[in-house]
């Protein structure tokens, strides 16, 4: 106490000592906000009781279930990737920061997405939020009628949410706090991310009511990239440059990522995870052509993409480059996330090969505006997850409906069209609305979010422990103790 009163009689240490106070008293009152603004939506939509389980489907299929669940396995390995991707394109004096990030992030989306964050997104209330299962409170045993054991699509889409957070954290990397990015973390995975993804994947979201044609995003090119993508691009705006980074219109150019060959590897891991991320979202190992579709689908925008993104680059510096390869390939992943069970081979292969142009282009631009994004998750996740989104618009072949517990149904009623196949702009429009309101809801709060973690002086490192490295200043040890230095 003695201490403490010599110091506020400092002025700098006086000024130092309220604003701080006065930004976490701000950030906690925003959170109170936040929490009756949801009540009060909710209030009269018995949101707090817990509504009695509906009655078990006649048709429970354990094939489906084990589908799914292995598919969930593979999604979940999707963050061993992720986690060496950003690993290997952050400096070596980060790595432990990307490491422990990707794992606590985990954590974090696993308790928040059990508590509430399935019920706000896959319960039923309105078209904005659910209202049903908090805390896997009277869940059906199958949900819906898809004769899968609700328990298995919990866990099936908690690996969905767990991508989504991870996408967010490399843009932010090498400069980002460790207690801010629990605090955004918290709120991605657990505020954001559900209320989103319920206007298009929840039993009643709105954007399915579209008329006449609803919007679809079948495994989340929107739903999990263009979030987690705009996410990631507010946080890199709010955060600023990492020090020393220098864009090229300043005679620069980006930093080299301390290791190729984990980031390599962990790029054909997302790859190989995706194979359970798209055909997964069947939910129904019965609509066996359907599956053998979507695979193809996304092997071949994946192919194309890095084809395209390598040569796109390569009159620029007649080299061969590595990174933008392995982002190509990863932009032709995710936009074919959407439109991967209504596409062709062919179609696939021509939006993947654009995915791959448009990611360079997202870096080019984000480079001309100097804003530093270490991995690209923008590009990747956000701008490729919008070319996806409204790829479906165009590519979809008009033969194809959507798959059921027992197979596909391609009746009439169910059968998307896209532009190019003689659908007019009908099924375009609807993919414009999707995302337009998710990716610009996205990244509206995400500034907002951002704001408020920076505010109370978490969010970014001093300029000590940025010089210092976050891997000695945040986590007392490097990852490489054995090399003299870590840059």
């Amino acid at each position: 106490m003695k201490k403490f009163i010599t110091k506020m009689k400092n002025p700098e240490d006086r000024k130092y000592f309220f604003t701080a106070l006065g930004s976490k008293l701000l950030g906690a009152a925003a959170v109170f906000a936040f929490y009756f603004a949801v009540k009060a939506v909710l209030r009269g939509t018995n949101a707090w009781a817990d509504t009695a389980a509906p009655a078990v489907p006649a048709y429970v299929s354990p094939i489906n279930t084990v589908w799914v669940l292995v598919t969930a396995f593979l999604v979940f390995f999707m963050q061993a990737g992720f986690m060496m991707l950003e690993g290997g394109f952050a400096r070596s004096r980060e790595t432990v920061n990307v490491m422990l990030e990707g794992i606590i992030d985990t954590c974090l989306c696993g308790l928040l997405f059990y508590g509430w964050g399935f019920a706000w997104m896959f319960g039923a209330g309105n078209g904005f939020i659910g209202n049903q299962y908090f805390f896997l409170h009277n869940i059906p045993d199958t949900y819906g009628t898809t004769g899968v054991p609700t328990l298995a699509i919990f866990l099936f889409q908690f690996a969905f949410a767990d991508c989504t957070s991870t996408i967010t954290s490399g843009a932010m990397v090498g400069r980002t706090g460790f207690v801010g990015d629990l605090l955004y973390s918290t709120v991605v995975s657990g505020v954001l991310y559900p209320i989103l993804g319920h206007w298009a994947w929840g039993p009643d979201g709105w954007l399915n009511n579209i008329h006449p044609a609803a919007f679809h995003d079948f495994a989340g090119s929107t739903v999990v990239h263009t979030i987690g993508g705009m996410i990631a691009l507010a946080g890199a705006v709010v955060l600023g440059p990492r020090l020393g980074r220098k864009f090229k219109r300043d005679g620069g150019g980006p930093m080299p990522g301390h290791d190729m060959t984990i980031a390599s590897l962990g790029t054909i891991i997302l790859w190989f995870g995706w194979y359970g991320f798209n055909p997964g979202s069947t939910l129904s190992a019965m609509d066996t052509l359907g599956i053998a579709r979507i695979a193809t689908n996304t092997t071949l925008a994946a192919v194309s993409g890095g084809i395209a993104a390598m040569f796109y680059v390569y009159p620029r510096s007649k080299m061969w480059d590595c990174g933008t390869t392995c982002n190509g390939l990863l932009a032709g992943l995710v936009a074919i996330t959407c439109p991967c069970y209504w596409v062709s081979p062919f179609g696939a292969i021509c939006l993947g090969a654009i995915a791959g142009v448009v990611v360079v282009w997202g870096t080019d631009l984000l480079e001309y505006l100097r804003i530093d994004d270490p991995v690209g998750a923008w590009p990747v996740h956000g701008l490729a997850g919008v070319w996806g989104t409204l790829s479906l618009g165009l590519f979809a072949t008009g033969q194809y409906g959507a798959p059921t517990p027992t197979g596909a149904d391609n009746s009439a009623g169910s059968i998307v069209t896209g532009l190019f196949y003689g659908g007019g702009f009908t099924q375009l429009k609807a993919q414009m609305i999707g995302s337009a309101c998710i990716g610009g809801g996205a990244l509206l709060t995400g500034f907002i979010l951002m704001y408020l973690v920076n505010l109370t002086g978490t969010l970014r490192v001093s300029k000590e422990g940025e010089l210092q490295g976050l891997d000695v200043h945040e986590h007392g040890g490097s990852a490489y103790p054995e090399l003299p230095t870590s840059a």
